[in-house]
């Protein structure tokens, strides 16, 4: 048997620690230090010649530090003769730039696929891609998991007396409909919209949600400013409670103070980025025992989808 070995970046090294434990295995060796000048500096610390090796390192913030720790590392394991290279990236960054919206902008999560893939990674692994479409930019297999896995479990555990899932925006329609379907419950959508510029945005609700317990989901949550106002609008249409469901916690800005202090319940984060600072209506789930799971079925080419049916 060839045999495996698991790296981490400096993005998540708890995650990564998680994901270590759930396999058994120690996190193998790598010297990741900075130049005077910030320029990432990389050294293997154990021979890898002929392994099939796995990088975890979410791409979140610093995104641009990340990204690029997650292409040298892969740079020294290629040119020390690993077998294969995956890259697990829990959070995929630069994704929400995933085609051309306007006039003369770039599609990041394009450029970012042809970087991986130039650097030398045979496979990615990830979860909630913020568009399922980006694994097409990609010339080599990609494993976009489902964040629902460990939705599921914990909003049936909560026993709500009338729970319905609701998606904060159009484009979110097929993932809180997959999310409804698996849950087995109705669904509502937040129309959102601004009528001019400059303008706060205007929600409309379409469903009732009178006397629901509604369930926000999303593949991230930045700012949280849609989040919070959908709560808010909801609760003025009769919802009797609201938590959001999303799998990244980015919480840039203005978001913690926003969550702490708006009409959102409850917001339920998986821990493919690490939180900032501690808030009460916070919950975080691991994901690390579903992706040791995946290291585990793809070094032995079992079946990745099996885990989702």
């Amino acid at each position: 048997m060839r045999g495996y070995k698991v790296f981490a970046g400096t993005a998540n090294p708890e995650f990564a620690k998680r994901v270590a434990k759930h396999l058994s295995l120690p996190l193998s060796a790598a010297e990741i230090k900075r130049f005077s000048d910030g320029e990432i500096s990389v050294q293997v610390s154990e021979s890898v010649r002929g392994k099939d090796v796995f990088i975890i390192q979410s791409t979140c913030a610093p995104a641009n530090i990340n990204l690029m720790e997650l292409l040298i590392l892969t740079d020294a394991l290629r040119r020390s003769s690993a077998n294969s290279i995956t890259a697990v990236v829990p959070y995929f960054g630069y994704a929400r730039q995933d085609r051309k919206a306007a006039p003369r902008v770039p599609i990041t999560a394009k450029l970012v696929a042809n970087m991986m893939q130039t650097a030398g990674i045979d496979r990615v692994v990830t979860i909630d891609l913020h568009a399922g479409q980006i694994q097409g930019f990609f010339d080599i297999p990609v494993d976009n998991l489902y964040g629902s896995i460990v939705f599921n479990d914990y909003v049936k555990a909560k026993n709500l007396k009338n729970p319905i899932i609701a998606s904060p925006d159009i484009g979110g329609v097929a993932r809180a409909r997959s999310f409804a379907k698996l849950l087995g419950v109705d669904m509502v959508i937040v129309d959102k919209r601004r009528e001019k510029a400059n303008e706060s945005e205007v929600m409309n609700i379409i469903g009732d949600v009178t006397g629901k317990d509604v369930i926000l989901v999303d593949d991230m949550i930045d700012t949280a400013g849609t989040i919070v106002k959908a709560a808010e609008v909801l609760k003025k249409k009769g919802a009797t409670s609201v938590m959001a469901c999303c799998t990244h916690a980015v919480l840039s800005g203005p978001a913690y103070e926003r969550i702490a202090k708006g009409e959102l319940d409850e917001l339920v984060v998986t821990d493919t980025i690490p939180l900032k600072e501690a808030n009460d209506k916070i919950k975080v789930l691991s994901v690390a025992p579903v992706f040791a799971e995946v290291i585990r079925r793809v070094y032995h080419n079992e079946s990745v989808n099996g885990l989702f049916i």
